[in-house]
Order: C-alpha cells, then structure tokens, then sequence
C-alpha cells in the first residue's frame, strides 16, 4: 500500500518536475542566446556623463608613476599569443618583473581604466591604424593585447600583409593595424623587413604609395623619430628624385612633416575621421645622464628615475618642429605628448633581452650590455600599455562630444 502511494507521487511529480527542468533549460538557452547576441551586437553608450567628467579637461601627461602591483599590468606575455619575441623581456630571460607593475597618475584626473568592451563598441565597424617603425609596432602590439581577451576564440584573428599587420575583432566588424613607414614620407627602408638605417635615403615630398593606404581609415596614430636621429644628416630627395642631397635632420625632418600635412588637409574627413600623433619615444644610452659618475645604460635598470628628467636622447628641436607644424594645420591633429612620461622609464626597455637582427642575444652578446643593451624599443607588458591608456582615455572623450553634443 505504501509502496503504490508512494508510486502515484512519483507519477504527480514527475511531469513537475520534467517541466521545470525543461523551463530552465530554455531559460538559461535564452539567457545564452541573450548574452551572446549582446555581445556580438550591443549598441551601448560606451562612455557616460560621470566617465565624461574623469577625462575631460586633464592633462592626461602630467603626473607620476605609482606602484600598483594590483591593477598592473593589464595582461602578460603568456595571456597574450600575438606578442613576438623581440618584447617578451621575462620569456627570455629577464629575472625581475618590477617594470611592469607601474601605473600612471595625472596631478589631476584619474585615468579611465581601460575597457576593452568599450573601446570595441567605439570602433565598432571601422579601422584604427598605427603608422611608424618600430616603436609604433610595439605600441599596435600593445593595443592588440589590451583588447584580444575580450574577444572569444575564432572570432579574432592577425594577419601579416606587408608593410602591415591586421588584427581583426569579427563580431564588433574592427581591425586594428600597424603600417611600416619609419620616415611617414616614402623612403628606401619602406620594405617591412629589408631595411637598414645606415644606408637610409628619404624621399620628403613623397607620401602617395603610403597614403593609398591611409586612405579611408577611420582613426589614425602616426610616430616618427628614432629613424631620423641616427645622424645629423640625411640623404633625401627633394623636388628631384634623381637629385640627392645631404640635408640637416631638422630641416629634412620640417620638410616631411610638410608634406605630410599637405596629405591630412587634403585626404582627411575631420568629421568622421581622427587623427593622432605621437611624440618621440626616448631613449637611455648612457646611465650618467641619471647617475653621475657611471658609465652604463639602461641594462639592470629595475626602478624609474626619480622627479622630472630629460635625456639628450630627445630632441628639443624636432619637439618643437613638431609642435609648430601641427599648430599651422587647418584640422585638427590631437598631440600625444608621451615623451616626458616615458623620459622617467628607463627600467622599461628591452635591453638584453630582446632581439638584434631577429634573433635573440646569444649569451656572449649578454656577457656586453654596453655594446649589446637595446636602450630603445620597450618591454610588454610595459611603457606602450600606458600610451595606449592615454589614447583609450582621448577616444572616450571623442565619443563623448560626438555623442551627446552633435
């Protein structure tokens, strides 16, 4: 009897149950499929009003380096698969990590932390391309590491098309790309692997091969420094092609910047494209610049400089070449002053730890810091990540007025 009472519950409740079970499987299908198409389609508002009042009016260069081992860095080398080895200062071989857990403060704002969501819905159905050498290759590495995880697998991918790389983010329709062009100008070391400084020809008023490639891309960051400094002369043409002179690094430098200002005044929509340019990436040759008496550089370097510092690495006049002409341009160019900050970092770069000639130091190369230290290009995570937040922090602000106030 207990048994049969006990048999017709299991009848009663079974379809019960069988139904909620069903129910919450379609609930959570739903919730999935909810998800999922929020993802791949959203249309949010990607940066509010109280957003809006952290970034607008900061000067977003001037400020200190804070420790923060917390929130920094924003990833590493083993969560980021597109990273290549010339930047991977821990995987080969460096022993200490303190370079990458430094953050930088404005005196007056707070930097909006990066939000790689955000940013994908900013660019949602465009391009964003850095245009330089190779400091600009490890600041579009940077940026592709800053936003890859977000992004479920087989739906990103990077291709490399010489002289470019492409990274694309498939369901926000964004790629995010790198362009080889050390000069801006056309030049003899335009080939993304054949080139050399020490034979380098630039070709100052020519710009058309690259700018094809410009052509249409909805936001633009252009760098160029490194290469022009090698010596304080340059071979380039000018007027003449067949004609090749030796020109003044300054003067060769103004004349470029010319030309390529003739080609954003020309090609430039201001009211649907951005255009960025970055100020030069220093470099930390010699270790009395900061220590008096020594006669190193940036090899074994673990903390930054202490108070303000300017090496003579940087130049004040292609600074203020720099600022002028982009001060005479008819539309605006936003001035990414990242040199100072980045003066202070010279814990941050690659050292030994990096390649020459595309493959990594041996270990007698090691065994020479002073002659083998790479003093120039940056370690990732690293120095780049915070350019990188700087340019995030402008896109919002962008967004912000080209959302609410058009």
């Amino acid at each position: 009897m207990k048994k049969s009472s006990v048999d017709r519950r299991i009848q009663i409740l079974f379809p019960v149950v069988l139904s909620s079970l069903l129910l919450l499987g379609l609930g959570r299908l739903i919730l999935d499929n909810f998800k999922s198409r929020n993802y791949r389609n959203a249309r949010f508002r990607p940066i509010e009003r109280e957003e809006h009042m952290i970034v607008d009016g900061c000067n977003f260069f001037d400020g200190a380096w804070v420790w923060d081992n917390t929130t920094h860095p924003l990833y590493t080398e083993e969560s980021c698969p597109y990273l290549v080895k010339q930047v991977t200062c821990r995987t080969n071989g460096r022993p200490d990590s303190l370079y990458q857990n430094w953050r930088w403060q404005p005196n007056t704002c707070q930097l909006p932390r990066f939000d790689a969501i955000k940013l994908l819905e900013i660019l949602r159905g465009k391009r964003l391309m850095f245009v330089g050498d190779s400091i600009q290759r490890g600041q579009f590495e940077s940026m592709v590491c800053l936003v890859q995880s977000v992004i479920p697998s087989g739906k990103k991918s990077l291709r490399r098309v010489p002289p470019m790389k492409i990274f694309r983010a498939e369901d926000f329709n964004v790629s995010i790309e790198y362009y080889w062009a050390p000069f801006i100008v056309e030049s003899n070391s335009d080939h993304a692997t054949n080139h050399t400084v020490l034979k380098r020809l630039a070709h100052l008023d020519s710009i058309a091969k690259h700018g094809k490639e410009w052509s249409g891309v909805d936001v633009l960051i252009f760098e160029s420094y490194v290469w022009w400094m090698y010596k304080p002369w340059i071979s380039a043409t000018y007027g003449s092609p067949d004609e090749v002179k030796e020109y003044n690094v300054t003067i060769a430098y103004r004349l470029a910047l010319e030309t390529w200002t003739n080609w954003v005044e020309s090609h430039i929509d201001p009211h649907t494209q951005k255009v960025y340019f970055m100020s030069m990436s220093p470099t930390h040759l010699w270790s009395w610049e900061w220590r008096h008496n020594s006669d190193g550089n940036c090899f074994n370097e673990s903390y930054p400089i202490q108070g303000p510092h300017w090496g003579t690495g940087s130049s004040l006049d292609i600074m203020g070449i720099l600022e002028d002409v982009l001060n005479k341009l008819k539309i605006d160019v936003k001035f990414l002053n990242i040199t100072q900050l980045s003066e202070i970092r010279k814990d941050g770069h690659t050292s030994i730890y990096g390649e020459r000639k595309g493959k990594l130091l041996t270990a007698e190369q090691k065994s020479d810091p002073k002659t083998y230290a790479d003093c120039i290009h940056w370690c990732l995570p690293g120095v780049p990540d915070t350019w990188n937040e700087i340019l995030y922090a402008h896109l919002l602000r962008d967004y912000y007025f080209d959302y609410y106030l058009k």
